[in-house]
């Protein structure tokens, strides 16, 4: 009865290899410790959250390996989250996502059918909304079309998905994350960027001068709802097992405001560079969380204030004092 994760040297992957380890399932991982960003922030995460884990260094791109892990673990169920994150480096480096987020799920998805698991949980992202959107988003708003690369590919895991729902009758659940944050965070992305920039005295690039609105949720809430959903049973007569939850803090917030937050807890003022907007970005993200809510009783608890002290800390503790 073990649960595969993905990704699980992650920033969710750690925390959720954890949250699942605390109630005594069986756990493995896997994580090819890729280069997008430092590697060793990625064992670290794992002996700090994580640290009695199985987790297999594997690539998804490599059939053979995966099939052979599927064979000796045989999970039940599988936990989906690795992926080439990041929405500026898909247009640096589209090939990575084609690889990891395409070639990759294809080869989970064909071994999740073959090997009969009840339940795979995949992370989409709440990018693939695009321009067509309109906050808050809701799970039956069009997701055709998208502002990168990467929100593509994500797009695409939810049409490959539903897929293999309708012909094989494989159990398939998206979570669509919106941008995720607490201690042990991805380094590319604004909150750590920016704690540790205002901790060093180093000035911050403040995009679309600052006028952008972010749905920040913090990393317990969404692990909370990742185990609610691979928990949650689908109807019986569903006819294609495949459905998508919105797993966001229904509360965006503003850039400046998000700015200020992480001022009060490093003590210091931050040094704005104000930037035009980047390609790709969205201006805002708002998660309608209705139909989470409804299903496993998903409530986001986490208010930036609470959440973003702890990031400005743990920068200063981790990275020390010229974060």
């Amino acid at each position: 009865m073990s649960i595969l994760v993905t990704g699980a040297a992650g920033f969710i992957g750690a925390y959720t290899c954890r949250a699942l380890a605390a109630r005594g399932e069986a756990v493995v991982g896997l994580d090819n410790y890729n280069a997008y960003y430092d590697p060793q922030l990625k064992r670290d995460r794992v002996r700090a959250l994580c640290p009695d884990a199985d987790i297999r260094a594997l690539d998804l791109t490599d059939r053979a390996g995966l099939a052979a892990l599927f064979d000796a673990v045989r999970p039940t169920r599988v936990v989906h989250l690795a992926a080439q994150a990041g929405v500026r480096y898909s247009l640096e480096n589209p090939h990575a996502y084609v690889d990891s987020n395409l070639v990759g799920f294809v080869n989970l998805l064909e071994l999740c059918r073959h090997r009969g698991v009840a339940h795979l949980v995949y992370a989409s992202s709440s990018s693939v909304y695009g321009d067509s959107a309109t906050p808050p988003f809701s799970e039956d708003q069009r997701i055709d079309q998208p502002r990168s690369l990467y929100a593509a590919t994500k797009a695409a895991n939810e049409l490959m998905a539903h897929t293999y729902a309708h012909l094989y009758g494989l159990p398939a659940t998206g979570l669509r994350f919106f941008t995720v944050y607490g201690p042990w965070g991805r380094p590319d992305m604004a909150p750590l960027l920016f704690a540790r920039a205002v901790l060093a005295g180093r000035p911050i690039e403040v995009f679309n001068h600052g006028r952008m609105r972010r749905d920040f949720t913090y990393v317990d809430d969404i692990v909370a709802g990742v185990l609610g959903a691979l928990d949650c049973a689908f109807p019986a007569d569903a006819a294609a097992p495949h459905r998508v939850f919105n797993l966001g803090n229904h509360a965006p917030v503003e850039l400046e405001r998000f700015i200020a937050v992480i001022e009060q807890a490093a003590g210091r003022p931050a040094q704005k560079l104000y930037r035009p907007m980047q390609p790709g970005d969205m201006v805002e993200t708002m998660a309608d969380t209705a139909r989470a809510r409804a299903a496993f009783g998903f409530t986001p608890a986490t208010s930036i204030e609470a959440g973003l002290p702890r990031v400005v800390h743990w920068c200063r503790d981790y990275f020390g004092s010229l974060a």
